[in-house]
């Protein structure tokens, strides 16, 4: 028996496993563990599984690239290939050339996978929507001019808003070309002047707003510096534009009346605003008279003409008051002064003379006794009324003690 080499052996099991048609051209289900794209080559290595068994499988980027979605691990998926032996290690291993979903179309796992992807980078946050301008001068419109998104616009915005400008950006809403072409659509719409800018496209199939679940179009609304309005014309679905919009509308018509406001409501605001200032203006005035009064009653309180009139009542007051006290103390110097001379009268030796007694003088000399008295001496007598002279014939003493 001849001594056969590795690689001999190896490369022998490879053309047996090749020429096995069951082994070639197959399908085969389970779920992906072990994931790994290289990033220079871009081929995909993972192991493919079930509850009992491994299956090493490799897909080379020439077929990755023409995935829908990003293979991850933990997804169930049916794999197509074929069988065969990598000769250096030894080793068969699943060579694939595409890959399902298992339960769900490829289409709808790289929308899910590109909503986590934007979401996770803030491009849905709600941090991030601008407010709508509440009158906007341009309004743009990013779609179609031969669909019926834009005479639906055209009707609400002449009947609504006959005031603002709107300026259209034709693009593609669906085939290859269309994520493209809607956003040349809105960076030329901002680089009008516009406001606000609505972008979007009558009702469709999923298939037709495909456009709308690209990414370039979420990055084009995300970076947009003026708001968006998304109208992609279908109620219950959400699009990646849709979730990207500062605001979501269900159609074209109602992206244009979230656009433009009613005209008739600002005239009649604009009816209240004029009663509300002539009211203000009114009511200004009044507080304004009322105050002009209160200060000209406060100056002419102040002003020197009523000062000077008050200080002339309060002199005059000042004079009644030193009048009467003058009068009084006059009154009550009177009282005291005729009590005194009632006082004087009631103690004047003239006083007691009136009632019998009389003063005998020796000259000048008041007597009160006869001591010094003698025989012929001449004395003078005061009566209460008169004098007279006498002249002393006798002389008696009083030895009484």
């Amino acid at each position: 028996m001849p001594v056969l080499t590795v690689a001999q052996i190896n490369r022998y099991i490879s053309f047996k496993i090749k020429e096995d048609k069951n082994l070639q051209g197959i399908m085969v289900r389970g779920e992906i563990s072990n994931f790994t794209c290289h990033y220079r080559s871009g081929h995909l290595y993972f192991t493919l599984k079930d509850k009992d068994c491994a299956l090493k499988a490799v897909m080379f980027a020439s077929a990755a690239s023409r995935l829908k979605f990003q293979p991850e691990d933990g997804m169930a998926v049916i794999v197509s290939g074929s069988i065969s032996v990598y000769e250096r290690d030894g080793a068969y291993q699943l060579y694939v050339t595409d890959i399902q979903p298992d339960g769900a179309g490829a289409a709808s796992v790289a929308l899910e996978q590109l909503k986590k992807k934007l979401s996770k980078e803030g491009i849905f946050d709600t941090a991030h929507k601008r407010p709508l301008p509440v009158m906007p001068a341009k309004i743009g419109a990013v779609t179609s001019v031969s669909g019926a998104a834009v005479r639906d616009i055209v009707n609400v915005l002449s009947r609504r808003y006959p005031i603002g400008e709107l300026y259209l950006a034709n693009a593609l809403v669906q085939g290859e070309n269309a994520p493209d072409s809607i956003c040349r659509g809105i960076l030329k719409a901002e680089a009008a002047g516009c406001d606000v800018i609505i972008v979007g496209r009558g009702g469709g199939s999923s298939e037709d707003l495909n456009a709308f679940n690209s990414e370039k179009v979420a990055y084009a609304i995300y970076n947009c510096k003026v708001p968006v309005i998304s109208a992609v014309g279908h109620e219950t679905d959400f699009t990646i534009a849709d979730l990207a919009a500062d605001m979501r509308a269900p159609t074209p018509s109602a992206a244009a009346e979230l656009a433009a406001p009613q005209v008739q409501q600002f005239y009649e605001k604009l009816e209240i605003l004029e009663r509300r200032m002539k009211n203000g203006a009114l009511a200004v005035t009044d507080r304004a008279g009322d105050r002009l009064v209160s200060l000209n009653s406060r100056l002419s309180v102040q002003s020197p003409e009523n000062r000077l009139k008050i200080g002339g009542e309060r002199l005059g007051g000042l004079e009644k008051r030193l009048e009467l006290a003058v009068m009084k103390l006059i009154a009550d110097r009177e009282q005291l002064l005729a009590r005194r001379a009632a006082q004087l009268d009631s103690l004047s030796p003239l006083k007691v003379l009136s009632r019998g007694y009389s003063l005998v003088y020796q000259g000048e000399k008041l007597l009160s006794t006869a001591e010094s008295l003698s025989c012929g001496d001449k004395v003078r007598i005061r009566f209460g009324t008169g004098e007279a002279e006498a002249e002393i014939i006798g002389v008696k003493e009083n030895n009484e003690n």
